[in-house]
């Protein structure tokens, strides 16, 4: 696939569907050297996600049965914004471990939501289910083409905000914005790809060669909780990622850190790319410069809700 043409694609798809989010240039954190941060928490719905799901409906033919999602919350969101945007049904299944904030934003937008026990494994099953028994269209969160291409125009569009930088560090899930930073930059910067140690879908699929289930848990599993790495990521991070992994405390302390040092207010995997630097679990050489994704800020529970 011609990965660069399709970003771009997409990139012209989605404009003016979707917030070019801001960059901030900073020092802090507890470390020696300065950091551009681009704070996608600040798109529509609270992550990135929203990109890939107006570039999948923008592309595509949607049946008259609308769309169908299963997500840890982010993806069903973005998905039933851009479904209403578009003027299309959507039909969203989340596990409980999405957590109110994330469950109350999805039904804010008059989605049709159903409320799944367990984890997000068996959120998608039925929403497998739901697409084979109405026509629906399936938007998968992380593995799909066009999925991907979406969540790449946040790194076109950060080259186009003039990033300097060697290293870009990403939060992986399932891996499709992690996907989109490859498929994009293709070996031209440096991509370290961050996972919670209790939910490490794409460590452990590096490790063993190939996609394995692995366990979910932690403090951002309701975003990074995926139980299998996407095959797209998987084939594109084994030529050019390198995968670290860090503690739920490490996480947490960079999600205070964010708020403390620059008043930026994210859920735990919003900041679980930075906690990798501030815990030392991926070390810059000297004078490597640094980049960070912000990706989320649906933080649990709503601060002003209520």
């Amino acid at each position: 696939m011609d990965w660069k043409a399709e970003i771009t694609a997409a990139a012209a798809r989605i404009d003016g569907h979707v917030q070019v989010t801001p960059v901030m240039q900073t020092r802090g954190f507890g470390l020696s050297y300065p950091l551009s941060l681009k704070l996608e928490q600040m798109q529509h719905t609270g992550s990135f996600k929203a990109r890939g799901a107006f570039n999948t409906l923008l592309s595509s033919d949607v049946p008259a049965a609308g769309v169908v999602a299963a997500s840890g919350g982010n993806h069903g969101a973005a998905v039933a914004y851009a479904a209403r945007a578009l003027g299309h049904q959507a039909k969203i299944f989340v596990p409980e471990m999405a957590g109110p904030a994330k469950i109350a934003l999805i039904r804010d937008t008059g989605a049709d939501l159903e409320v799944v026990p367990g984890e997000y494994a068996n959120a998608l099953a039925l929403a497998q289910a739901h697409e084979a028994a109405t026509g629906a269209m399936q938007i998968h969160a992380y593995d799909a083409p066009a999925t991907v291409a979406g969540q790449g125009t946040c790194f076109a569009e950060w080259d186009a905000q003039a990033l300097e930088a060697d290293t870009v560090v990403i939060a992986v899930g399932g891996g499709g914005l992690v996907a989109g930073a490859l498929a994009w930059w293709q070996g031209a910067r440096k991509v370290v790809a961050v996972e919670p140690e209790t939910s490490c879908a794409l460590n452990a699929a590096l490790a063993a060669g190939r996609p394995v289930d692995v366990e979910v848990s932690g403090i951002a599993a309701n975003a990074l909780g995926a139980r299998r790495i996407g095959e797209i990521c998987f084939g594109l991070a084994q030529r050019g990622a390198q995968s670290v992994l860090v503690p739920d405390a490490a996480i947490a302390a960079a999600q205070r850190a964010l708020w403390a040092e620059r008043r930026v207010l994210v859920e735990p995997a919003g900041a679980t790319a930075l906690a990798a630097l501030m815990c030392g679990a991926y070390r810059p050489e000297p004078g490597e410069r640094v980049a960070v994704l912000v990706c989320g800020g649906n933080i649990a529970p709503d601060p002003f809700a209520g």
